[in-house]
């Protein structure tokens, strides 16, 4: 959850530092974001399991095959999503202006996140989770 509970804190922090209160239209801002980045992240280890068990756990190589495999789509997905929510930007309405641009900023970072704190994650925590009885178990 680190990498998807980064991106949350750091548009915290924006709303903090800009003054943006804490509504139900800003609220949204967490679930969505944390939907889309859960979901990235759950693609990324499921192809890296997938790819610790063929290569006999050798958590490198998983590594770096999960991400050259699934990092493009979920840059791409990140990228669409991005500008798509940009698109709030153009709105007379506050609430949807800060929408928009905190989403797209949150789901900018957690792009980010995921595409380079997990994979240091695993790498950095190999011995501890990435063992066959751990995984199977």
């Amino acid at each position: 959850m680190i990498p998807n509970l980064l991106p949350l804190l750091f548009t915290a922090g924006i709303m903090g530092y800009a003054g943006i209160p804490l509504k139900p239209s800003t609220i949204l801002i967490f679930s969505i974001t944390l939907g889309i980045s859960v979901d990235d992240t759950i693609h990324f280890l499921t192809k890296y399991r997938e790819e610790l068990k063929k290569h006999h756990w050798h958590v490198p190589k998983a590594v770096i095959i999960a991400l050259r495999e699934t990092g493009i789509s979920m840059f791409y997905t990140s990228i669409v999503l991005f500008f798509g929510f940009m698109v709030f930007l153009i709105s007379d309405y506050g609430g949807t202006k800060a929408l928009g641009g905190l989403i797209s900023t949150t789901l900018l970072v957690a792009m980010f996140s995921n595409l380079i704190l997990l994979p240091a994650l695993l790498l950095f925590l190999d011995k501890i989770i990435a063992n066959k009885k751990t995984l199977q178990g």
